[in-house]
């Protein structure tokens, strides 16, 4: 699943650097304060318990906290303007911190895997429980199925697929305190072989998940196109530009959750270069207000008249 699908691109894209930033320390912080509390509930709780399946989910909880303070870190970066030796800012903060997130899911469920095929193995090993151990497991699920909602909404609002890949992560958390519910009731049942079969489940989905994140944002650091429903969005605008005759070899490029463009830009070979300027700034500045562009360089080729029937590039 690529991030672009979570985004609405008819609804409004404009939202500057800090507004995004603002938004992602918000919500990063109340996964903070929930991740810390998570932690140690199901740390104790699993520890006097005898659960070591709660043990594990609280570990996993701290993996989350390990993840919030990444997000953080990305988003008071990315927010600085352009300097000298990174003349089109820092966006790609966020790229680089949803590949960071991505291999740490993919961490994460390699734990769960491994976690999973030691019960599979020796599955006798596991002792019984007391039932306290599965409210919390409950009260955990539905903490971080809330958590996750929030934080998706905040990251479809701003249009961050850093923010996107960190409430994927509190999802993954949530996916396994499932599993340890199941193992706890499984247990309680006599049936302790169910923890580790939906571990291993739920592992391979979190796999999958921390790799399409991951391959994702590693697209992105290697200059993708932003895709053809946005691109075709940016060339229309341009098109509809007073005085604008054509374009061709529209190029984009990701810069973080943003986009860098380049175009050539076709006008009437009959005004002067000053018009023609300003037909290319009226096209940057219509580009720049409506999509998610964080510039778009111009070059002005001239065209005749009889040659308008021909169709843009």
């Amino acid at each position: 699943m690529k991030t672009d699908e979570l985004f609405d691109d008819t609804e409004d894209t404009a939202h500057s650097a800090a507004e995004r930033a603002a938004a992602a320390s918000r919500s990063t912080w109340v996964s903070v304060a929930v991740n810390v509390s998570l932690t140690l509930g199901q740390v104790l709780t699993g520890v006097l318990s005898g659960s070591q399946g709660l043990v594990a989910d609280g570990i996993h909880s701290l993996s989350d906290l390990i993840a919030d303070f990444v997000v953080l870190f990305a988003s008071h970066h990315s927010k600085q303007g352009a300097d000298e030796r990174h003349p089109y800012g820092h966006q790609r903060f966020e790229t680089a911190a949803s590949l960071v997130l991505g291999a740490l899911l993919v961490a994460v469920a390699v734990g769960m895997l491994w976690a999973a095929l030691g019960k599979l193995v020796d599955p006798a090993s596991l002792k019984r429980v007391h039932i306290v151990a599965l409210w919390v497991a409950l009260a955990a699920l539905i903490v971080k199925e809330l958590l996750f909602r929030y934080m998706l909404s905040v990251a479809k609002r701003v249009k961050s697929s850093m923010l996107v890949a960190n409430a994927w992560h509190a999802r993954s958390d949530a996916a396994s305190s499932l599993v340890v519910g199941v193992g706890i009731v499984g247990n309680l049942a006599g049936y302790p072989i169910l923890d580790p079969i939906a571990a291993l489940v739920v592992g391979l989905l979190v796999l999958k998940m921390g790799w399409a994140f991951g391959s994702d944002a590693l697209h992105d650091l290697m200059d993708r196109a932003a895709d053809e429903e946005e691109t075709q969005a940016i060339r229309q605008t341009i098109l509809d530009t007073p005085g604008v005759i054509g374009i061709h070899d529209l190029r984009t490029r990701k810069m973080g959750d943003m986009i860098v463009a380049d175009v050539h830009i076709e006008v009437d070979a009959g005004i002067s270069v000053e018009a023609g300027h300003g037909i290319a700034v009226a096209a940057r500045e219509r580009v720049l207000k409506r999509h998610r562009v964080l510039n778009l360089m111009t070059h002005v080729d001239p065209r005749r008249r009889t040659d308008r029937g021909a169709s843009a590039a």
